[in-house]
């Protein structure tokens, strides 16, 4: 009771005595509406739930539109709307919106008070939301419905009813999942995924978060059931015309944002893709709602695939994946007395050879047949960056031998590699070889496949140590469509030359 208390009287100290000119505000924009309601959660230092308030409004007022099916959507504002368009000009309206954004960062609550607000703007609107479970659906009515029931219990504290004072519900219309507003026969109806939906229509149909954990996102049986329920029976739900909002954070490709944004009616959804973190930036969505710091130690404990999906919105099929184990240490090969028993040390780099490409250097040491990794440089950084720092970390490694693609400029690039050790370390103990890859790299990568798996081992923390490099290893797909073989392509190299040199061509 005493946390109650503490959150209405931190909500009275964050709320102002609203005005007149307040409510018509909350009644003309839905984000001003947010604010007034809970102050603490809606502030205009989160430009997140800006965005998220401001896209919902644009759906549901027809300002998100395109001249042609091919062009992308735009958000216009009503001043815009006046100026561009006129009625006897053809173009479309977005009717779906689809809203990929990362757990807990107010995207299902804004959906509630966005549903109050559709109601507070017309009484005529029948809407039907779709959650996971019959739970979760009660839990969706119940904060839309008790939010327009509301009674005012102090006059700092702003209900629906201050700024929608016409708006009501039905007497007697007790029941949380259905109900109706005064004057109608039916204005809301919270189910399940997968429930029945009955001799009722709607003009807004929204589905939530119908996933509930990796084991479903993967599982082929629930995914097909979930789609042939969309289409089969949430569809036949829509009136002609309607509004259709999908709140999704991703977990697969084949979820129901996957699947329809690999459909014919792609070009129909605008899609609102949120990001948790902004890795060229390194800046967080929210840090309020999710910091740096939990970020990375939720990547830490969860899986690839799913931080990947979950919190970038960037799924990857984890039975499409090439690499499926990985073998870790958490010390080098040993003696009884601590003396290493590693035979040597190399190193393999895969030089940048456009503008988009990655230079890819891992140092090695081998032992009994197998290697093990101990270091890597994995950057987009340009060459006047990238010569120093690998010279570095070969002399620093102790590498004896370097072998370096020199496809392209890399011949180049390991000459001056090679010009640095000497200039600034004053050694030759590292052995700079320079070849040309003439085989093909993704059956060099794929027929290594099984030999990376068996033979490479990594740290144990290498997933923190190297993030980009994990990412790049444990999302490439055997099928192709990677946006980078990079990592894989030196990695191939570092399993290829276990035991010496493979069979390749040196530049001497």
């Amino acid at each position: 009771m005493s946390s109650i208390i503490t959150e209405f009287k931190e909500h009275i100290q964050n709320s102002q005595t609203p005005t007149n000119d307040t409510h018509a505000n909350a009644r003309d924009s839905f984000w001003e509406y947010c604010k007034l309601i809970n102050p603490k959660f809606f502030k205009d230092d989160r430009p997140h739930l800006i965005e998220i308030a401001n896209t919902l409004q644009a759906l549901y007022e027809g300002r998100i539109r395109k001249y042609t099916l091919k062009s992308p959507w735009h958000v216009y504002s009503n001043e815009e709307i006046a100026d561009i368009f006129s009625d006897s000009e053809d173009y479309i309206v977005c009717k779906q919106l689809m809203m990929n954004i990362p757990p807990r960062h107010g995207k299902t609550y804004t959906l509630s008070l966005f549903t109050q607000w559709a109601f507070g703007k017309s009484t005529e609107n029948q809407v039907i939301t779709v959650s996971y479970n019959e739970i979760l659906a009660t839990r969706f009515s119940a904060n839309v419905r008790d939010g327009i029931d509301a009674t005012k219990i102090d006059k700092s504290w702003v209900i629906f009813s201050d700024v929608f004072p016409n708006v009501k519900i039905k007497d007697g219309d007790g029941a949380k999942q259905i109900w109706a507003l005064e004057g109608s026969f039916f204005s809301y109806l919270g189910t399940g995924f997968g429930g029945t939906i009955t001799g009722i229509g709607c003009n807004i149909g929204i589905i939530d978060d119908p996933i509930k954990n990796a084991e479903e996102a993967y599982n082929d049986n629930v995914l097909e059931k979930q789609w042939a329920w969309y289409g089969d029976t949430f569809l036949s739900r829509l009136e002609e015309g309607a509004i259709q909002i999908i709140n999704f954070t991703r977990w697969s490709t084949k979820d129901l944002c996957g699947r329809l944004l690999d459909s014919d009616d792609a070009p129909d959804w605008y899609e609102l893709k949120m990001k948790a973190h902004n890795p060229e930036t390194g800046e967080m969505l929210c840090p309020a709602l999710l910091s740096y710091k939990s970020y990375m130690k939720k990547k830490r404990i969860t899986s690839t695939d799913i931080a990947e999906a979950n919190y970038q919105q960037e799924p990857v099929d984890v039975q499409g994946k090439l690499y499926t184990t990985i073998k870790t240490y958490t010390e080098l090969p040993k003696d009884n007395q601590g003396r290493k028993l590693y035979e040597r040390a190399y190193n393999y780099t895969d030089t940048a050879d456009t503008g988009k490409d990655f230079l890819c250097a891992i140092n090695a040491v081998e032992y009994n047949g197998e290697a093990f990794i101990t270091n890597i440089l994995y950057t987009d950084k340009p060459m006047e960056v990238t010569e120093p720092e690998l010279a570095k970390m070969l002399y620093d490694d102790k590498i004896n031998t370097a072998i370096i693609e020199s496809n392209s400029g890399g011949r180049g690039f390991a000459r001056n590699v090679e010009r640095l050790i000497w200039e600034k370390y004053r050694t030759r103990s590292v052995v700079i070889m320079p070849f040309h890859q003439s085989q093909n790299k993704q059956s060099r990568i794929l027929s290594n496949a099984t030999n990376v798996m068996k033979n490479v081992y990594f740290p144990v923390n290498w997933n923190n140590r190297w993030p980009e490099f994990y990412k790049a290893i444990m999302t490439y797909k055997a099928k192709g469509g990677n946006k980078s073989d990079d990592a894989p392509d030196a990695l191939t190299g570092i399993a290829e030359n276990i035991g010496g040199e493979a069979e390749i061509e040196f530049l001497m």
